[in-house]
C-alpha cells in the first residue's frame, strides 16, 4: 500500500469519526430540544387550562343553589350551555356571555355533573363522542373518531349552603362537577410542523457535519502528510549521502587488500583516504544526531547540555572570527568583524550559537571566491540583537533561498562535496534559531553576495 493510500484511508476513517461524533451530538442535542419543547408547551396548556377553571369556578360557585334541580339556575349562569335533556338554544346577551367569556370558545369546552356524576349543562362544542357520565380523573386526554385528540380537566364545585352548613369530612359535600377540555388539533399541529422541521434538517445538518468532518480531516492530515514526506526524503537524502562514502570506503579497502604489502607507499595513501572517509561518515552522523535532537527539543536530556544561561555575543563573534581567520587568509580572502564597545548579552546555549554561527562564517567562506570579503557585525537595538554575516561570494538564486535551509540541500553540490561539506549546516542553523526563538534569514543575490541575519532578543548590555 503507498503512501497516499494509506494516508486517503486514515483521512477517511478520521473524518467517519468526527461526523459520528457530531451527528450523535446533533442528534441527541435536537431530540432533547424536542422534548423539551413538548413538555414546556404541554405544561404552559395544562396552565392555562387550570386558570381558566379556577376563574369559572371562583365565579361560579357562590351562585350556585344546594338544589337538586338547578336548571334554572344553570340557565341564568351559563346562558349559552346546553341542559342535559333539552333543546339547545343559546341566544345570551353581551352582558350574559362574561362568565364564560374568558375561553376561546372554538377550542374550549365546559361540563358540568352533580355531585353523583350526572351530566346538567355541556357546551354545543363538545366532542360528541364524550359519554353522560362523570370520569373523575383530575387530567385525561383521549381521541375521537376522526382522529381529533382531546385533553380535559375536572374539578370540584361547591355552593355557598355546603361551605357553610357540610362537614369536611364528608365526602358527598360537594356541589358537582367542572369539567374543562380543549381540542389538541393546535398543539398537534405544531408538534408535527417541529417534526417536519427535524425530519428535514437533521439530515441537512448531518451533511454538512459530514462534509466539513471530511474537510477538517484533511485540514488534520496536512501537517501529518508533510511530516511523513519530509521523513521519506530524508531518508532519501540520508541513504544517498551515506551510500557514496560507503561505497568508497568499501573500494579503497578492497583495493588494499588487492596490494602486495611490500608497496606501503601507495598502501598510505589509501589509508589516508579511509580515513578521510570515515571522518565524512562520522561528521555525518554526528550533523544527524544533533539536528535529530534540536527538532525533538531533548538536546538537554541526550547530550547533557545545559538550560538557557547569559551568552556574551561580543566574545561569541570576537572568538570566532578569530578562529577563521587563518581559512580566510588561506584563501585569500578578508575576514572582519564589526562588535560595538558595550557588552551584549542573550539567553541561550552558548554552544549551540557558537555552532550557528560557525556554519554561517564557514559557508560565507566556502562560498566566497579569492579576493573577496566576509564581514560579521553585531548591532544591538532596544529589545533585539543582530548577528549579521555579510559576504561578496556567488550569491543565491531567489528559487534557491526558499530551500537552503531544507535538509541536504546545496546550490552548488559539486563544490560542497568536495570540500566536504554535508549540506546539514544550514538546517542546523534554523533549528538552533527555532529553539531559541531566533529568526535566522537571508537576502541574496546572484555574483554579489549574500547577508545571513540571526535576530534574537536581547537580554542585557552593560
Amino acid at each position: 500500500m503507498n503512501s497516499y493510500s494509506l494516508f486517503r484511508r486514515s483521512r477517511l476513517r478520521l473524518a467517519l469519526w468526527y461526523a459520528g461524533v457530531m451527528g450523535v451530538i446533533l442528534s441527541v442535542s435536537g431530540l432533547g430540544m424536542y422534548r423539551a419543547t413538548v413538555q414546556t408547551n404541554w405544561a404552559a396548556m395544562e396552565r392555562e387550562i387550570e386558570s381558566i377553571a379556577g376563574t369559572l369556578h371562583d365565579s361560579v360557585e357562590p351562585l350556585l343553589p344546594p338544589s337538586e334541580e338547578p336548571t334554572a339556575v344553570l340557565q341564568q349562569i351559563f346562558p349559552d350551555l346546553c341542559l342535559s335533556g333539552q333543546p339547545c338554544k343559546a341566544t345570551p346577551t353581551l352582558i350574559q356571555r362574561h362568565t364564560i367569556g374568558i375561553s376561546d370558545r372554538t377550542t374550549y369546552y365546559i361540563r358540568l355533573f352533580n355531585h353523583q356524576g350526572k351530566l346538567l349543562a355541556f357546551s354545543p362544542n363538545q366532542p360528541l363522542s364524550l359519554p353522560p357520565t362523570l370520569n373523575r380523573t383530575s387530567w385525561q386526554t383521549f381521541r375521537t373518531a376522526n382522529g381529533i385528540r382531546y385533553h380535559q380537566f375536572t374539578t370540584i364545585l361547591h355552593s355557598a349552603n355546603t361551605h357553610d352548613l357540610a362537614d369536611e369530612a364528608n365526602a358527598d359535600s360537594s356541589w358537582g362537577y367542572l369539567q374543562i377540555g380543549r381540542t389538541l388539533e393546535h398543539f398537534d399541529a405544531e408538534i408535527s410542523r417541529i417534526q417536519w422541521i427535524m425530519a428535514i434538517g437533521l439530515p441537512i445538518a448531518l451533511s454538512l457535519v459530514a462534509t466539513s468532518s471530511w474537510w477538517l480531516s484533511g485540514l488534520a492530515m496536512q501537517p501529518i502528510y508533510k511530516s511523513y514526506q519530509q521523513q521519506q526524503q530524508f531518508t532519501a537524502n540520508a541513504a544517498h549521502e551515506l551510500r557514496s562514502p560507503l561505497a568508497s570506503l568499501l573500494a579503497t579497502v578492497e583495493a588494499i587488500l588487492h596490494i602486495p604489502q611490500s608497496n606501503q607507499q601507495d598502501m598510505q595513501m589509501m589509508l589516508h583516504t579511509v580515513e578521510r572517509q570515515g571522518r565524512r561518515l562520522s561528521y555525518l552522523i554526528a550533523d544527524l544526531l544533533l539536528l535529530t535532537s534540536l527538532e525533538q527539543n531533548s538536546l538537554e536530556q541526550n547530550l547533557g547540555a545545559k538550560p538557557f544561561q547569559p551568552c556574551c555575543l561580543n566574545d561569541l563573534v570576537s572568538d570566532l572570527t578569530e578562529e577563521f581567520l587563518e581559512l580566510a587568509t588561506a584563501a585569500d580572502i578578508n575576514l572582519t568583524c564589526q562588535i560595538p564597545t558595550c557588552e551584549v548579552y542573550a539567553l541561550g546555549n552558548e554552544s549551540q550559537l557558537y555552532r550557528l554561527v560557525s556554519n554561517l562564517i564557514a559557508n560565507a567562506i566556502q562560498y566566497t571566491p579569492r579576493g573577496g570579503y566576509v564581514t560579521v557585525s553585531l548591532v544591538k537595538s532596544d529589545y533585539t540583537v543582530v548577528i549579521a554575516v555579510k559576504d561578496t561570494g556567488i550569491g543565491i538564486g531567489l528559487a534557491d533561498q526558499e530551500r537552503i535551509f531544507d535538509r541536504f540541500y546545496r546550490v552548488d553540490s559539486d563544490r560542497s562535496r568536495k570540500t566536504g561539506g554535508t549540506g546539514l549546516g544550514l538546517a542546523i542553523a534554523q533549528a538552533i534559531a527555532q529553539k531559541h526563538q531566533a529568526h535566522l534569514k537571508v537576502e541574496s543575490q546572484v555574483g554579489k553576495g549574500s547577508i545571513f541575519t540571526l535576530e534574537m532578543k536581547v537580554l542585557s548590555s552593560k
